[in-house]
C-alpha cells in the first residue's frame, strides 16, 4: 500500500502517503485485560455515596473509567484542573511516592501525554457532588482524589478494587486496566482510533492500534453491513456502447449472431 501511494505522490496525484504516516504496528498482540461496561457497572453499585470513604472509591473508580486517565495523572488531579462550565480536564503533570509521607509532582510520560480530555455530563455531576462533599471534610484540599487531605496513594485503589470485583462476581482487574477498560468502551461505541490515541495521551498512532487493535473483532463485518444497500442502478435494458473492436469480443459477437 505505502508502494502505491508514493506513486502516487511521483504522478501527482496526492502530496502525502498515509501508509507512511501510520508507520509501522507492532505486530506482537498486547495482552489487556479490561472491564465490559455492564462488569464495572456491577463494581460501582456497590459502593454506598452516603459514607465519605465509598464515595471517594466510587469517584476515583468512575473518573478513571470514564476518562482513561493512568493513576499518577489521577492522583496529579487538582480541582483547578477541572473547568466545569466546559467540560475540559486538564493533563499535565503526574504524582510521584518516595513514600507514604512524601510525594512530588513529576513531568508527565511523554509530551503527549499533557492533554485536556473533554468529560460528559454525568461525570461533570458526579464531580461536583464529590467536591461538596469532600469540602465539608476538608476544608483546605486541593486534590480531587483524596479523603484525607493528602493525594490517594498507589495502594489504596488497587486494594479496594480487588475486594469489590470479588464481591460483585467479576474477574479481578489491576488498577490500570481500568484505563484499558475505558478504551474498549470507546471502541465498542465504534469511536475513531485517532480519537482514543488523543484521550489516553499516546504519543504514537501505533501504540493505541498495537494495544487496542484486536478489540474490533466485527470490523469486517460492519463494514459489509454498511456497503449493503449503498450501491444503488438501473438495470441497463440494452447495450449502448459497441466494443467489437475488441478482439475477444468480436469474436463473441459473430458466435452470438
Amino acid at each position: 500500500m505505502a508502494f502505491t501511494f508514493d506513486r502516487a505522490i511521483i504522478l501527482g496525484l496526492t502530496e502525502k502517503n498515509p501508509a507512511r504516516m501510520i508507520g509501522n504496528v507492532k505486530s506482537k498482540k498486547v495482552k489487556v485485560d479490561f472491564w465490559t461496561l455492564d462488569e464495572f457497572q456491577k463494581v460501582i453499585s456497590l459502593l454506598y455515596k452516603g459514607d465519605y470513604y465509598e464515595h471517594y472509591l466510587f469517584i476515583s473508580f468512575w473518573l478513571l473509567f470514564m476518562t482513561g486517565m493512568r493513576i499518577g495523572e489521577a492522583a496529579a488531579l487538582q480541582w483547578s484542573d477541572i473547568d466545569f462550565e466546559t467540560g475540559i480536564l486538564s493533563i499535565d503533570k503526574n504524582l510521584y511516592y518516595k513514600s507514604m509521607e512524601e510525594y512530588k509532582f513529576v513531568e508527565p510520560k511523554t509530551q503527549a501525554s499533557v492533554r485536556d480530555i473533554v468529560i460528559d455530563a454525568d461525570t461533570i455531576k458526579e464531580l461536583e457532588e464529590w467536591k461538596e462533599v469532600q469540602q465539608k471534610v476538608l476544608t483546605d484540599c486541593d486534590f480531587v482524589l483524596s479523603y484525607g487531605g493528602i493525594p490517594t496513594s498507589k495502594h489504596t485503589l488497587p486494594r479496594a478494587l480487588e475486594k469489590l470485583a470479588e464481591l460483585a462476581g467479576v474477574h479481578r482487574i489491576k488498577i490500570h486496566a481500568l484505563r484499558h477498560s475505558h478504551a474498549s468502551l470507546l471502541i465498542s461505541m465504534g469511536e475513531n482510533p485517532l480519537i482514543i490515541k488523543e484521550r489516553l495521551g499516546h504519543e504514537k498512532i501505533q501504540t493505541t492500534l498495537g494495544t487496542y487493535g484486536h478489540l474490533y473483532p466485527n470490523s469486517n463485518f460492519d463494514v459489509a453491513k454498511k456497503l449493503t444497500g449503498l450501491l444503488t442502478y438501473t438495470p441497463a435494458t440494452h447495450s449502448t456502447a459497441d466494443y467489437t473492436s475488441n478482439q475477444f469480443t468480436a469474436e463473441y459477437h459473430k458466435q452470438a449472431i
